[in-house]
């Protein structure tokens, strides 16, 4: 065969290869990028991790940064999705569109060794603005009691703040600061004096939840209200989602996503 020839078949057979590449890599380059709120963050890699062995060509990378973080991600369009774990403020709304995933509680943790087992909520109130300092005021041993919180932007301090402080009532100002619930309890968990507040959604067996009011955080108690201290989970997409983000949120809030939230403790609300 002329060499002219095969030198024309072989760069012909170049260039489909070339283009049968390029093509897979576009067809797997699809990705959502998800980013806010910590509490938030697991049940999200749930949610994508689950979503993506029936849509193996979709890339979801979900990042924590904080509820503030979630927010301005969304707003700005830098996130495809933005998480939050607290209600956004009239002015936060502007331009985005919001889809509550549930409620979550927010659960007073307290170590497996302290003896209180309920506070009202102003005890609570009073613990962390400093009023109540040892644990024998409300029942427990002679020792003061050290108190956790979590960091600005954090959507379960802003809930904190909002349904236990109020306005007019600030934190002590030597809490110790943590960066997510996993971190408070490993706080807790290391301090037989500690409290501090998680979300209901990353509870475990190695800290202690406390009632508050009587009424002890459950499914049933934070579906139907009775529990106060909860918070809604929310995504939040700039304008009207579309393609694979849209198609990511429709799972989500289907049978399918319903499901996972369920086993991960977002509670439907009831009330």
């Amino acid at each position: 065969m002329d060499k002219k020839i095969i030198g024309i078949i072989g760069l012909i057979s170049i260039v489909l290869l070339s283009t049968v590449f390029v093509s897979g890599c576009i067809g797997n380059d699809s990705t959502i990028n998800v980013v806010g709120s910590t509490s938030v963050q697991p049940v999200a890699e749930k949610l994508a991790e689950t979503y993506k062995e029936s849509h193996g060509d979709i890339r979801i990378n979900v990042q924590g940064g904080g509820s503030s973080v979630g927010i301005k991600s969304a707003q700005d369009g830098t996130a495809d999705i933005g998480t939050t774990s607290k209600d956004l403020k009239d002015d936060e709304k502007q331009g985005l569109t919001e889809y509550v995933l549930g409620q979550d509680g927010i659960v007073i943790a307290v170590n497996s060794k302290n003896a209180v087992s309920s506070l009202t909520k102003e005890q609570l109130k009073d613990i962390y603005s400093g009023k109540i300092t040892n644990w024998k005021e409300v029942g427990g041993a002679d020792a003061q009691i050290n108190l956790i919180t979590r960091e600005e932007g954090s959507g379960t301090l802003d809930a904190f703040e909002s349904i236990v402080l109020g306005k007019d009532t600030k934190m002590k100002s030597d809490a110790t600061v943590q960066s997510s619930s996993g971190a408070v309890k490993e706080a807790v968990k290391g301090d037989p004096n500690a409290i501090g507040f998680v979300s209901y959604a990353s509870m475990g067996d190695e800290v202690k939840p406390l009632s508050i009011g009587g009424v002890a955080p459950n499914d049933d108690t934070i579906a139907d209200g009775t529990y106060e201290l909860q918070r809604p989970f929310i995504f939040l997409v700039k304008g009207t989602p579309t393609g694979d983000v849209k198609a990511f949120i429709d799972w989500v809030m289907g049978p399918d996503g319903e499901k996972i939230l369920h086993e991960e403790k977002i509670i439907k609300s009831t009330k």
